[in-house]
């Protein structure tokens, strides 16, 4: 017992002034046996949540930069082809000796069909109807002036049977200055006839105009009668059709099935060369890479030109051998008076004088007809 006398701090336990009761003590729940401490209860456990994942973009093909690096690679395939070509091509000296003409507005160039068999073995030549191998001969069935300008491009036949003055060798036909001189004297011979200045030089021979036909295809030719030349190895029906290079130099060459023989044969020359500049020029030519590689390579193994010309030069002479024919271009023979083969002087020099001051727009009708004279 407390005593009495305790402080009065004590005095409530004498009843006095008895604080209240304190809150009751929370009892903890008794642990199970087994266990030492007592487990406060557990919040339940969340699922688990799987980790969050950001998708990876799609990375785009790049098909601009694709698109990109295909014209590039196009652009260079049609740059580089030419310049293969141009390395297979022979190239010769034109130069004539004495006086020139004067340098004339636009370019003429000299087209000169060879019977060069370089490149054709003996089942070729058979094959062709050209006979012989090799370069058997230094003659040219083929002569025409093409003239490029500010005008229409202008494609003349001059008739291999033309009888004009050659230098040193007097008057006779004028491919007997291809014969006696080559390039050169025949180019001299033309100048100082026509006093037209020519400035570069193409020649081709018969395995390279065969080639240049099938390249594109075949072309179309329109006889306007049958044609049997067992000499040409031609046998073709009338009327327009379509055939291989064989066929075409056989329609070139033939001068035995018509009464105006040599005349008659340039036309057909204007007509095939008309014709395969107009295939080449289709678009699918640039957008074909198997056709454009056989188009640039066709001529090259009988391909000669001048020692002046460049692959500039030979692709302006292509680009103007697309543009003969139709509204962007004429075809015609050089004006004569017979089938001796003499020249119309009158309508030759008019006609000349047009070419050699780039007039080719103002080209009359009666200088430029199919066979040169007068009444075709």
């Amino acid at each position: 017992m407390p005593d009495r006398h305790d402080p009065p701090e004590f005095d409530w336990l004498y009843g006095k002034d008895a604080p209240p009761d304190p809150e009751p003590t929370r009892v903890m729940p008794r642990a199970p046996r087994g266990d030492h401490f007592a487990r406060a209860p557990q919040r339940p456990t969340p699922p688990p949540v799987a980790p969050t994942v950001t998708p990876r973009k799609r990375r785009r093909f790049p098909y601009g930069k694709l698109v990109i690096l295909l014209l590039v690679a196009w652009i260079a395939y049609l740059v580089v082809v030419p310049i293969l070509a141009w390395k297979r091509i022979d190239q010769v000296n034109d130069t004539p000796s004495g006086q020139r003409p004067a340098e004339q507005p636009g370019t003429t160039y000299l087209l000169v069909g060879s019977d060069s068999r370089k490149g054709l073995t003996k089942a070729e030549n058979r094959r062709l109807g050209t006979g012989g191998v090799g370069d058997v001969g230094q003659r040219t069935d083929t002569i025409m002036l093409l003239h490029t300008g500010s005008g229409p491009s202008l494609l003349l036949s001059i008739p291999r049977d033309s009888i004009v003055p050659i230098p040193g060798h007097g008057t006779t036909k004028i491919n007997a200055a291809f014969a006696y001189g080559g390039a050169p004297l025949l180019v001299q011979t033309l100048e100082q006839t026509t006093g037209v200045r020519i400035d570069h030089y193409v020649e081709i021979g018969f395995g390279g105009f065969v080639n240049s036909v099938d390249a594109v295809g075949g072309v179309e030719i329109c006889p306007t009668q049958r044609m049997v030349d067992r000499r040409a190895n031609l046998n073709i029906k009338k009327g327009c059709q379509h055939v291989n290079g064989i066929t075409a130099l056989g329609y070139a060459r033939s001068r035995h099935t018509s009464g105006i023989g040599d005349i008659d044969r340039a036309k057909h020359q204007r007509e095939v060369v008309s014709a395969i500049g107009s295939e080449v020029k289709s678009p699918w030519t640039v957008l074909n890479p198997f056709r454009y590689w056989r188009v640039n390579m066709a001529a090259t193994s009988s391909l000669k030109v001048d020692k002046d010309s460049g692959v500039v030069d030979l692709a302006r002479f292509a680009w103007a051998m697309t543009r003969v024919n139709g509204k962007d271009g004429l075809t015609c023979s050089m004006p004569i008076r017979d089938l001796a083969v003499h020249w119309d002087t009158q309508r030759a020099l008019a006609l000349m004088k047009l070419i050699k001051t780039d007039r080719t727009g103002d080209i009359p009708k009666s200088l430029c007809q199919p066979t040169g004279m007068t009444n075709p």
